[in-house]
């Protein structure tokens, strides 16, 4: 029992960790993206944290069947799109505010989940929607009801988060999960060059301090070793528990926001942050509920290859 408690403790302060490096990120990013077009700092972040996983299943992924090449393609495509509007956002919103509203993909999820299956969503989530809704307006809403452009973009990037996590959920029961990260993340880097050169041919690459602070803490601790650390420290705790945990990111995120960058959300700003933060641990609540109460969540939100907690690589 001492050693399972120990391996429970453990494995919080490791996922506690990611959560803490991905709200972290948003502050690297936007400053990263100050000096670096968006799409060619996507492409070579998610460059380098490829070849990283590939020296861990080099010899998995030349076996790669095409069933599971197309997957990856597919999911990675929603993953840049993802990753391409937050990165776009941050050039125009705070880092903050990105983090929060990133943080909407959870509450988006069980809600796309119920419109594809054309079911009810639990009034939790319902309740959870309402109050990231709201919180969302005290968040966005500038002087004279005008919402800010930079924080519609990211919002963009919650859907497609969200789109993400659903999607892989039918996959990841199938796949050999390192396999399906690798190919994601290879091709989120395929997309963001293949942006880059359409849209940023025309901007010089200058890998400024900010630039390499970005890369740093970005293509490998946030992308590849998250990945990692997620794999094999969720066999110590529950999925439903490391999602409440990673509900943490947003925080993380307003706390580097204000240490980082001076940026104060102001009394609106932290009620809004708090709804929607109340949001998100609505919507957990209901899943730690679907949890103890099936043991075949549909699309394996909950199964071994959990995709609300394993699908996201920050």
């Amino acid at each position: 029992m001492e050693s399972k408690n120990h391996n429970r403790i453990k494995a919080d302060l490791s996922l506690l960790s990611v959560a803490l490096i991905w709200g972290l990120t948003f502050v690297t990013v936007k400053n990263a993206i100050a000096d670096m077009a968006p799409y060619t700092f996507i492409a070579i972040r998610f460059a380098l944290a490829f070849v990283f996983m590939a020296v861990f299943c080099f010899k998995k992924l030349i076996k790669t069947d095409i069933k599971t090449l197309f997957s990856g393609i597919v999911l990675g495509m929603l993953l840049f799109l993802g990753y391409a509007f937050q990165t776009i956002g941050l050039q125009y919103t705070t880092a903050s505010n990105a983090g929060f509203i990133t943080g909407l993909s959870v509450i988006l999820v069980p809600l796309i989940y119920a419109f594809l299956n054309k079911t009810s969503p639990h009034f939790l989530v319902i309740l959870g929607a309402i109050s990231a809704g709201v919180g969302l307006g005290f968040l966005c809403l500038q002087d004279g009801y005008i919402y800010n452009t930079g924080d519609l973009i990211v919002l963009s990037c919650a859907f497609f988060f969200a789109l993400h996590i659903v999607i892989l959920g039918h996959y990841a029961p199938k796949i050999d999960a390192t396999v399906l990260a690798s190919i994601q993340i290879a091709s989120v880097a395929l997309f963001s060059g293949i942006a880059s050169l359409l849209f940023e041919s025309h901007i010089p690459v200058v890998f400024t301090g900010a630039v390499w602070v970005g890369l740093l803490t970005t293509a490998i601790p946030a992308t590849a070793l998250a990945f990692f650390i997620q794999s094999s420290m969720q066999r110590h705790t529950t999925p439903a528990h490391t999602a409440v945990i990673f509900s943490l990111e947003p925080v993380f995120a307003g706390v580097f926001g204000y240490l980082l960058l001076n940026e104060v959300i102001g009394v609106k700003g932290v009620w809004g942050a708090a709804l929607v933060f109340l949001g998100m641990i609505l919507s957990e609540i209901n899943e730690i509920y679907q949890e103890k109460n099936s043991s075949d969540y549909p699309l394996g939100f909950f199964g071994q290859e959990n995709s609300r907690t394993q699908g996201r690589v920050n």
